[in-house]
């Protein structure tokens, strides 16, 4: 393959098919993990992007793109994704690549880290999820805020959104239009994509599956405010503190080097995010709020960072201003530069 326009091929792996796009078959393997409610669409302006050296990959996950839709254990955090990314690399020959993950692909990919140290070359963060998942924690160690996961999970979900989902609203006549979340929560407004990259994004968020096994999940009531807690399935549920939490990313051996970098104007992955039920409590937005704490998202990766850089790892953060959640699509030449420089500096 020498054309470094953007395909998409599906690989038979142990575990599922998994639907792959990609520039070349050849080269350091930098494989590009997507976030919730996306799909490796949202990689295709960016893999292009790298000099033939590298082989740049983005795999669809299980439930999005054109993956086998396999139920999603949430029990286990999020390693139904990082098992399934490790059956893919088994099958295409890689034994160690770059790994780079966007929103709940940051999370995915802080999991196999911790996982498969050995496999990693280096780690970028893009606007990643909290190492101590979303919702439902406070302080930058990731406490929990009542101790059956309360706030988080499948019930935080938008009901109209995910209703907007299931039926495939393309339009953008409410705010709760997965256009309308993509213009005003993916990026930051006014920014947009060109009208076709735009309604390819759509229908990349429109092949999430859902229901209790995918998007967003079950969920269980609680007694502790907002009187929701996580369940045992789907998506939300596998990014609950309940059942995802990264402590001892400073205690692996080897050590990558990390890329972190964010927009700063992100209202998803924020201390003060605008899909936190405790920070939307605070604004009155959700009823009966009790005082409970906004998540500092962003705080506690730093947290995290921190003590891998104090356990002898090697971090780097650029914090991209004017930016939103997608800084790789509003700002593609700064965050190929910072993944450039990254890659060069640890490249065989």
């Amino acid at each position: 393959m020498t054309s470094s326009e953007p395909r998409t091929r599906r690989v038979p792996t142990d575990r599922l098919t998994v639907q792959i796009t990609e520039v070349r078959d050849e080269g350091e393997p930098v494989v590009f993990v997507h976030g919730n409610v996306s799909s490796a669409a949202f990689w295709r302006t960016t893999l292009p992007l790298l000099p033939d050296r590298y082989r740049p990959l983005a795999p669809d996950l299980r439930g999005f793109g054109g993956s086998d839709p396999l139920p999603v254990d949430a029990t286990r955090g999020l390693r139904d994704y990082a098992d399934d990314l490790d059956s893919l690399m088994t099958a295409l020959g890689i034994e160690s690549a770059h790994l780079v993950g966007w929103s709940m692909g940051g999370g995915v990919i802080m999991q196999y880290l911790s996982d498969r140290p050995d496999a990693v070359r280096s780690v970028t963060l893009v606007n990643p999820v909290s190492p101590y998942g979303f919702g439902g924690t406070h302080g930058v160690e990731g406490t929990l805020n009542s101790a059956d996961g309360a706030g988080s999970g499948g019930a935080t979900a938008n009901p109209e959104f995910v209703a907007r989902l299931a039926k495939a609203d393309r339009g953008e006549d409410s705010p709760l239009s997965p256009r309308s979340v993509l213009a005003n929560c993916y990026v930051k407004p006014p920014w947009r994509p060109g009208r076709e990259e735009e309604d390819a994004y759509v229908e990349s968020m429109l092949t999430t599956r859902t229901g209790d096994d995918h998007y967003p999940g079950d969920s269980t009531p609680s007694t502790a405010w907002p009187g929701v807690a996580p369940g045992t399935r789907g998506v939300l549920n596998c990014l609950s503190p309940l059942h995802f939490r990264i402590d001892g990313l400073h205690l692996i051996d080897p050590k990558p080097p990390v890329l972190w970098i964010r927009g700063e104007d992100d209202v998803i992955v924020s201390d003060t995010s605008m899909f936190d039920l405790a920070h939307l409590g605070a604004l009155g937005a959700v009823p009966d709020w009790d005082g409970t704490p906004a998540q500092p998202m962003v705080a506690q990766t730093r947290h995290v960072l921190d003590r891998y850089t104090a356990a002898g790892g090697t971090v780097r953060e650029v914090a991209v201003p004017g930016a939103g959640h997608a800084v790789h699509l509003e700002r593609p030449d700064e965050f190929t530069a910072a993944l450039l420089e990254l890659l060069e500096g640890t490249s065989a």
